[in-house]
């Protein structure tokens, strides 16, 4: 096949305008993509239609590090430097008059360095895409502007032990020897950051939601039991959505993929998010960590993120803030009044904890924090709502979403329907709220101190110098959260008859009670029982610490608990284990070696760091855990990365594993 040459004088001759879509209007992508899962390699071929809103000299496509083997514009093939027309990293130069319906096909291929992720090992290989802040542009020559809304129908030819999820609608699979294709239809524009991969062994459960959308639940063939508790409440979550947002749920489809070692805990993907397989959970663990918010805040996205994009970073809240609010009503509507008002509360802590650390910024700042764009701009939905009151903040919204729908949208486009449907000036409202990088901590709190019985009894509560009234609070009526506030301030003060709690606060024992009195040693030790994952991991340790002579009763009690993904639980009793004198001695160098196995790379991420993390307490790395660390250091989880290099380094000046490492290291470049 022949290629296009590349040369960089070529770039030097002209400049692309930072503003294509003003110039120029990608209306359709029709793609077909080999997608090679072990070798993690991409060949394609795209049809784009474009409109040429004004005469221009070029157009481009964003594809960094792509190869173009072919490229076509209007029946010219294979654009060349001797014609006069260059293509280079997706830049055509050539003359193009004002004009409908152009067509652009080109083929290439790439092994692509970020946004599309293989996941190759002896136990899980999946392919996954995240394009928003790594840009698909990566694996799909696209436009990285988000204000350019393209209708993707894309279909994939992959190995046929996998299934294929993606944006849309499945037509068809043809199946060849060895080979399936999977076609996937849209019927309406997104942005490009919001086309979605996921290639795997799944099965799937399909729900349908009130107004009769299909919502498809993927999970691993052998997380069959993980299934309700993983995906709890999403039909409730979804129907209220509907019912509460006022418009119909935008897309053909709803999907929701898991996925081993993703980069954040999900991603809105239009009609298809994707999201970290450390959510797939059993009923246990719906107790400390479930993805009810995560589930919900991901598909408000599906509104306000892919429905109405932002125009720019600087209304960035318009999506995350949107997505956090209504997530926050999803979950009222489940877990009652207190919860929202009590999230609430706490979104105001760490957005006051925020300002003291000198680190806020105004709400309309592109660079401000995930915490100001999710929690303040929840905050700012809230009381706008309570200013205007609910008919005319609903309608409002109703009529922003409904003007502009599959247009990307400004913080003026949502204020003006607010100012509209309530007769309202919000000048001041937004000085106050969205301009100023100052919280409004006061008011906030006193909103909610007249709203809420639980944040109002929380913040009346001060036990630090122990009281006769104190000691009753936990054989009260007040709510969960106050009493781990008790609990907290005053631990050497807990007495039998509060273990009679909630299972939140007999967690709150097992974590703020660390020194255990032996008159508490038979309640404590019923903390073990309970169906959480956190306090049974704080209880061992406790109790292991406390009562030495029970050690061996405390292991064989726990010893086939494994606790999370991460395996929290799991990893403390083996470091126990290994440190308790007498206790299955002939099994030491078992227990090791499981510990050690769980650093490699066919555990999730989550599960690596917490076994580097107990090595790390024994003081103990073996050979093998070494390399598995030095390969952790070049995670593509920048989270997991920074955690391997940082202890790396830490190890590397500890001249029992100094010259280890080191070897390691040098046999990996050779």
């Amino acid at each position: 096949m022949k290629h296009i040459q590349f040369l960089l004088f070529a770039f030097l001759c002209f400049s692309v305008n930072a503003q294509q879509t003003d110039v120029v209007d990608f209306k359709t992508a029709k793609a077909s993509l080999y997608i090679d899962i072990e070798k993690g390699e991409v060949t394609g071929s795209i049809e784009y239609v474009f409109d040429v809103l004004k005469e221009t000299d070029s157009i481009y496509l964003d594809s960094p590090n792509i190869v173009y083997d072919y490229i076509e514009v209007n029946n010219s093939v294979n654009l060349e430097i001797n014609a006069g027309e260059i293509i280079l990293d997706g830049v055509v130069k050539r003359k193009f008059a004002k004009s409908k319906d152009n067509v652009m096909i080109v083929k290439y291929h790439v092994k692509p360095k970020k946004a599309l992720y293989f996941i190759n090992d002896s136990k899980n290989i999946q392919a996954w895409t995240q394009g928003q802040g790594k840009y698909t542009s990566h694996w799909l020559p696209s436009i990285d502007d988000m204000n350019d809304k393209i209708e993707f129908d894309l279909s994939f030819i992959v190995d046929s032990n996998y299934q294929v999820i993606s944006n849309g609608k499945v037509l068809k699979v043809e199946k060849a020897k060895g080979y399936n294709t999977w076609y996937f239809d849209m019927q309406k524009p997104m942005s490009s950051y919001l086309v979605a991969l996921a290639i795997g062994k799944y099965d799937k459960q399909v729900i349908t939601s009130k107004s009769g959308i299909p919502i498809e639940l993927y999970y691993y063939p052998e997380d069959s039991a993980k299934v309700e508790p993983t995906y709890r409440y999403t039909k409730q979550m979804f129907d209220f959505l509907e019912e509460e947002i006022g418009v119909p749920y935008p897309w053909q489809n709803y999907k929701q993929v898991p996925v081993k070692d993703f980069l954040y805990s999900g991603m809105e993907n239009t009609s298809c998010t994707i999201f970290s397989d450390d959510f797939m959970i059993d009923d246990t663990s719906f107790v400390d960590k479930n993805y009810v918010n995560v589930n919900a805040h991901e598909l408000a996205h599906q509104w306000f993120g892919d429905l109405v994009t932002e125009t720019s970073g600087t209304h960035h809240w318009l999506q995350e803030g949107f997505a956090t609010y209504y997530a926050l009503l999803a979950e009222r509507d489940i877990f009652g009044d207190e919860y929202y008002y009590w999230r609430l509360y706490e979104y105001a802590e760490e957005l006051i904890a925020q300002e003291e650390a000198s680190q806020s910024t105004s709400l309309l700042d592109p660079k401000s924090s995930s915490t100001t764009f999710y929690k303040k701009g929840a905050w700012v939905l809230h009381m706008l709502r309570e200013q205007v009151g609910n008919k005319a903040f609903k309608t409002a919204v109703k009529n922003y979403l409904e003007k502009n729908a599959y247009k990307n949208v400004e913080t003026s486009d949502f204020i003006s329907e607010v100012e509209a449907t309530s007769g309202q000036d919000l000048t001041g409202f937004v000085d106050l709220w969205l301009h100023s990088k100052i919280v409004p901590y006061n008011k906030m709190i006193t909103h909610l101190s007249s709203v809420s019985d639980a944040v109002n009894g929380y913040l009346q509560i001060d036990c630090e110098g122990y009281s006769s009234k104190c000691s009753e609070y936990l054989t009260s009526n007040l709510f969960d959260n106050s009493k781990i506030k008790v609990i907290a301030q005053m631990p050497n003060k807990i007495q039998t008859k509060d273990f009679k709690n909630s299972i939140k606060v007999r967690q709150a024992i097992a974590q703020y009670v660390t020194k255990i009195p032996s008159a508490l040693q038979l309640d404590y030790e019923t903390l073990l029982q309970d169906k959480s994952y956190a306090t049974i991991e704080a209880a061992l340790y406790n109790l292991w610490a406390n009562f030495p002579r029970k050690r061996k009763q405390y292991l064989d009690q726990t010893k086939s608990i494994y606790g999370f993904n991460n395996y929290n639980v799991r990893t403390l009793w083996l470091v126990l284990a290994i440190a308790t004198t007498d206790y299955q001695e002939d099994k030491t160098e078992t227990f090791y070696n499981e510990l050690v196995g769980y650093t490699a790379s066919t555990n999730p991420f989550s599960r690596r760091q917490n076994a580097f993390d107990s090595l790390s307490s024994l003081g103990l790395f073996n050979k093998e855990a070494l390399k598995n660390l030095i390969e952790a250091s070049k995670h593509h989880n920048w989270r997991f990365k920074s955690f391997a290099k940082q202890l790396l380094e830490s190890l590397s000046e500890n001249e029992k594993y100094k010259s280890i490492i080191s070897n390691l290291q040098n046999n990996q470049k050779q």
